[in-house]
């Protein structure tokens, strides 16, 4: 992994969270730890399914492509 693409995505992370707050916006982001490691999750299946190439073209199989 590059250190220095994940130093600057959670630099770009703080600041859009900062801004939010600033702004008075609320988060799009989960409220608790749960939904953080939720989306962790989904992450870490996607990655899974690519290496392996286990996935399925639905689209095309539904002749969208």
């Amino acid at each position: 992994m590059n250190t220095k693409k994940l130093v600057l995505a959670i630099l770009a992370g703080f600041v859009v969270g900062a801004g939010f707050t600033a702004l008075q916006i609320p988060s799009p982001v989960p409220p608790n730890f749960a939904g953080l490691i939720g989306i962790v999750g989904i992450y870490l299946g996607y990655v899974v399914v690519e290496r392996l190439d286990i996935g399925f073209d639905l689209p095309g199989k539904l002749g969208l492509r």
